[in-house]
């Protein structure tokens, strides 16, 4: 058989194909699906809101729901957030938790609605924003309170007791942490240690709040209850929030020893949580280094050094410079240059006490010279008020540290000489000498009585000095011719 033989018995032969229609119109609609969630994606930057509506069209390719359109509806709900419609957002929100019971598996559903939550909490910089994402909250709990999922309801109510912190609602923040507090514990009422991470975290929310309420009795007792938890592998920035509390306590109590110790733990754990709160606390360590009056540099530990030249903490650095030099005009200036350092309430709150501390070593310095001077002069060199050098200069003198008085009708402060007190108190001690000496010499001595003081004794009595003086002279003693010893001593 030729080869156009072949090809003509070819052509009139048929073939059949089998082909699976419906598996091809499946495939075709799931590329159709991902196709266009990956275009919107490119679409977020430069067309955000023809963005959201290629997202929010991805379930509507979908005969049932599925994971594609849980993701369209988590990246229309962050972009409608971003450009601030808080009310589409909420709507689709409560459309996306529809898909948590059946259309994708727990633990994504978990971790997603997760990371939405901290997402929407790091957007919330205004009042309509924090409306938003406490509608979020409620209806996430309104979604998983009838499920078993513990972990998710303790971590979104644990979110909603901090943004009620935020708002300073401590009624409702007490509420929320009874409640919580009680689903960490066990029957007995002690902690559940499988719940450590979580009891960590709520702990360090009630602390805050007892900081910020100034409750110093029920934060010492929260902190210590904390630094307890052993069965815990907390989040470096929880850590961080007790031990800034806890550097906060002690500073209230003027115990500095402590508060550095804790100020530079809170600081190591913010730093290694990437927590900007770094920054702040490296400041409040620097504080306590100054109430301290340490002369050991903060910045020679590992942690501390990399940030020893950041522009951010210039201000505080120079203040520890000049009070270390004792340069009161270099740390006037700092500060007055500076007013966005007393901007934090706890700087501002301390730094009183610095100021203070930093002027009284420039007063002491400054009168050392002088025995007399006006307290008007000593205010210009200082350049503070008057009133204010007087209040310096009382304390000194009440506390022992100047030996002076104040003269407020002539505005002068005179100093009593360290000199002349010192030559007053050696011409006492000679003259306290000298009469010990004549006491000794001109009293106590045998040889050198007067006529008058031995007359006296022997009248008294002392016959049997002079018996045994004439028995001596009997035995050959020494005596004058014509005269008794009596005699002799006399005269």
């Amino acid at each position: 058989m030729s080869d156009d033989d072949f090809m003509q018995a070819s052509d009139d032969e048929e073939y059949d194909f089998d082909y699976e229609d419906d598996d091809d119109d499946e495939d075709s609609g799931a590329v159709d699906i991902e196709n266009k969630y990956y275009n919107a994606k490119q679409m977020k930057l430069s067309e955000p809101e023809e963005a959201i509506d290629e997202f929010l069209g991805v379930p509507d390719l979908e005969q049932e729901k599925g994971d594609w359109g849980f993701k369209g509806l988590k990246q229309a709900i962050k972009l409608e957030f971003k450009l601030k419609r808080y009310e589409r957002a909420s709507e689709h929100y409560a459309e996306l938790l529809t898909y948590v019971k059946s259309a994708v598996t727990r633990n994504y559903s978990e971790k997603s609605i997760n990371n939405m939550l901290d997402y929407i909490e790091k957007s919330s910089d205004d009042p309509e924003a924090a409306k938003c994402m406490e509608n979020f909250y409620s209806l996430t709990l309104k979604c998983f309170q009838n499920t078993n999922n513990e972990r998710l309801w303790l971590k979104t109510n644990i979110k909603l007791a901090k943004l009620l912190l935020d708002r300073k609602d401590y009624h409702s923040v007490m509420k929320k942490l009874k409640d919580l507090h009680k689903a960490c514990q066990k029957e007995d009422g002690s902690d559940d240690p499988s719940k450590g991470t979580y009891s960590l975290e709520i702990y360090a929310l009630e602390i805050q709040m007892y900081a910020e309420t100034k409750n110093n009795k029920q934060l010492k007792r929260l902190y210590q209850r904390a630094l307890k938890v052993r069965s815990a592998v907390p989040h470096p920035k929880i850590m961080g929030i007790i031990r800034e509390c806890g550097g906060k306590m002690h500073m209230s109590e003027e115990n500095w020893k402590d508060a550095q110790s804790d100020f530079f733990e809170s600081f190591r754990n913010y730093d290694e949580a990437g927590s900007l709160q770094r920054i702040q606390v490296l400041k409040y360590l620097l504080l306590t280094t100054i109430l301290m009056g340490s002369d050991i540099n903060p910045f020679d530990s590992q942690e501390t050094k990399p940030y020893k030249n950041d522009p951010r903490i210039a201000a505080m650095t120079e203040l520890v410079d000049a009070y270390q030099r004792d340069d009161i005009h270099k740390y006037e200036d700092v500060l007055q240059k500076n007013e966005d350092l007393l901007a934090d309430p706890f700087i501002a709150e301390n730094i009183d006490e610095v100021t203070r501390n930093m002027r009284t070593k420039a007063v002491l310095k400054l009168i050392a010279p002088y025995t007399r001077m006006r307290l008007s002069w000593i205010a210009k060199q200082l350049r503070i008020s008057e009133a204010e050098t007087q209040d310096i200069l009382g304390f000194l003198v009440v506390d022992g540290k100047i030996a002076g008085k104040i003269d407020e009708q002539t505005g002068t402060l005179e100093i009593e000489s360290s000199a002349n007190g010192e030559r007053i108190q050696s011409i006492q001690a000679l003259s306290e000498n000298m009469a010990s000496l004549y006491a000794t010499v001109f009293r106590d001595s045998d040889g050198f009585r007067t006529g008058h003081e031995f007359i006296t004794e022997w009248e008294s009595g002392q016959e049997v000095n002079l018996a045994a003086r004439t028995r001596t002279a009997g035995r050959g003693g020494p005596m004058r011719k014509g005269k008794s010893n009596w005699g002799a001593m006399v005269s």
